[in-house]
């Protein structure tokens, strides 16, 4: 496979331009078994090599560790990157983690802890990580926008909001990402929010777009995996669900073999294909599966491929939910 250059997308109608494909940096910290931050470090670093510069956190990953992870590895490279973070839980709790708390005072407390632990003093992108009913967005984007005004803040994000809320939100102030799950088996975005988002004018950033790995054809069944590790909880690798879902995943090698590349950049040029205004960002906390995923950038899947590939997710052929039953409550749709 020739690789090309990786080359970069526009997101929302505010001026934010991003690498093509992004880094989720989550798994360096947390779900994914025990992190290495030696690794990590090596891993953010060779992306911005390979011409990634887009890397995406939270408050919430660790919590805090992930921030500061990134903070560190981006030490004297801070114009050589496009940092994204969240807000939005409330960490306070015995467990550290107590609901949701979109409050304005919150937000505005919580961005500048967010630049002290990321070592900047501005940000990229900022996220509301989950809405909360119990706040309206308008309060919450109004203290956003404060953040805009201030210069500690540039664009301004949603995660896993439904259509009414970001079209208020977007009335407030404008909204240049939404970031929500979305891949080759994951398309609850198809029929409502992608053409809202593109009638705004607002970019996609996609989630776990090779379904916390399954997609990649090496997902390991649970028994295999760490007590720590996110997906025990997930209902798509549970007993039954992890075999008929590892046909579909079979679909996706047959056109990878095909074409000399592995599933997971099929998956990943397909989320590529969907529109120039997408940038998904597959999280790795290793180079070698960066490299890999860097790749995908060079696949280009026909209109026979991509069709075949669609079918995967739209004839309800995936078995189980993404999340499991109180995990979806926290999704605004």
């Amino acid at each position: 496979m020739q690789q090309r250059k990786l080359g970069s997308r526009k997101l929302g109608s505010q001026g934010l331009t991003v690498s093509a494909l992004g880094l989720g940096c989550m798994g360096m910290s947390q779900h994914y078994g025990v992190g290495d931050d030696v690794e990590s470090i090596a891993t953010l670093h060779r992306a911005l090599e390979l011409g990634v510069n887009f890397f995406d956190t939270a408050e919430v990953y660790g919590p805090y560790h992930n921030e500061e992870l990134l903070g560190k590895a981006l030490k004297g490279k801070r114009d050589q990157a496009v940092i994204a973070t969240k807000f939005g839980f409330d960490l306070s709790g015995k467990d550290r983690l107590g609901g949701v708390n979109s409050r304005p005072e919150h937000v505005l407390k919580t961005a500048d802890e967010c630049l002290q632990r990321l070592g900047t003093d501005y940000i990229d992108l900022f996220y509301q990580h989950r809405v909360d009913p119990n706040v309206p967005i308008e309060d919450t984007v109004g203290a956003m926008a404060q953040l805009v005004k201030q210069g500690k803040v540039r664009y301004l994000g949603l995660s896993e909001a439904g259509a009414q809320t970001i079209r208020r939100a977007h009335a407030v102030h404008p909204i240049s990402v939404l970031q929500s799950e979305y891949s080759l088996w994951e398309r609850n975005l198809e029929p409502e929010i992608i053409p809202l988002l593109r009638e705004l004018g607002i970019g996609l950033v996609p989630y776990c777009p090779l379904g916390r790995g399954f997609l990649t054809g090496k997902a390991p069944r649970l028994e295999a995996t760490s007590e720590s590790d996110f997906r025990r909880e997930d209902p798509r690798f549970q007993g039954e669900n992890y075999d008929r879902n590892l046909q579909l995943v079979e679909q996706v090698s047959a056109v990878a073999e095909s074409k000399g590349a592995t599933p997971a950049q099929v998956a990943l040029a397909w989320v590529l294909q969907k529109g120039e205004d997408i940038a998904p960002i597959p999280g790795t906390k290793r180079r070698k599966y960066l490299e890999e995923n860097v790749l995908a950038a060079s696949v280009t899947l026909t209109t026979q491929e991509l069709a075949q590939l669609d079918a995967i997710g739209d004839t309800g052929q995936v078995a189980g939910p993404r999340y499991t039953a109180g995990r979806m409550k926290m999704i605004d749709r």
